[in-house]
């Protein structure tokens, strides 16, 4: 039986000014005085999906949690519509690594997924039944529909990155963010995660994605950006994600692919 659309409450919208989904200007985050990401510029504008990718260390992870305020800058300025995060934080949805996250905490999937209106709620607010139903459907746009009363633990990893995924559809954010969402996936998720995201993009969503491979970024994605520690390269894949970039990206020879152009 298929779950009805539960009506929302009205929330914040994008201010409707033109400015970007996300404006980020020289944007520093170093460890132990090593940058990590250094001076990075990015215009991003609304309603695409937006692959980044490069080597291990580069700092691609390190670009999304210092653009939520989950770890310090050196320097920089981040805004979302033309707006800081603390002003925006109601129209941005962000799915973490599965390894960052400790499954063994004994809680339901849909008690997980309801854990992405608290923003709205407040900590004080319990959920009701129309945060369970909204919860249940996210539930069901990720197929765990069925799963929604088993303990988080009891899935598969595969199942676990998705009830996160739902997590976050539940938010009806604006822009998300999602880390390495196909990391340690079987092939049948990875193509329901695909899915997930090309229908966001339709609904207009802005998505920046952490991607690993290589093979899929053309098919997945309509923009890239290249990532070592600067920014190489950003905009659409098809301008963008070519041999001469990736040789700066990668530092030295890349694994033969095809680029978005049919070039090796």
């Amino acid at each position: 039986m298929r779950i009805a659309m539960p009506e929302r409450a009205e929330r914040p919208r994008a201010a409707d000014n033109g400015a970007l989904a996300l404006s980020v200007d020289d944007l520093t985050v170093a460890y132990d005085e090593k940058p990590a990401i250094w001076d990075i510029d990015l215009a991003v504008p609304e309603g695409i999906l937006m692959g980044i990718v490069g080597p291990n260390g580069a700092g691609k992870s390190t670009l999304i949690k210092a653009v939520l305020n989950l770890i310090p800058r050196a320097a920089g300025t981040v805004s979302f519509y033309g707006q800081p995060y603390e002003r925006a934080r109601a129209l941005v949805g962000y799915v973490p690594q599965r390894g960052s996250v400790d499954w063994d905490f004994p809680t339901s999937v849909l008690d997980v997924v309801t854990m992405g209106l608290y923003g709205k709620l407040g900590w004080f607010r319990r959920p009701g039944q129309r945060e369970r139903d909204l919860a249940l459907y996210a539930l069901e746009q990720v197929g765990l529909a069925d799963f929604a009363q088993r303990q988080i633990s009891q899935l598969s990893g595969g199942q676990q990155q998705r009830a996160f995924l739902a997590r976050a559809l539940v938010q009806d954010a604006q822009i998300y963010f999602m880390d390495e969402p196909f990391a340690a996936v079987d092939a049948v998720t990875e193509a329901a995660i695909v899915g997930i995201l090309q229908a966001l993009n339709k609904r207009g969503k802005t998505v920046l994605v952490v991607h690993h491979d290589l093979q899929t970024v053309a098919e997945y994605f309509d923009w890239v950006t290249l990532l070592n520690v600067e920014v190489i390269a950003s905009g659409p894949t098809a301008d963008n994600f070519r041999p001469e970039n990736l040789r700066k990206t990668y530092g030295g020879r890349v694994a033969y692919l095809h680029t978005a152009n049919g070039e090796a």
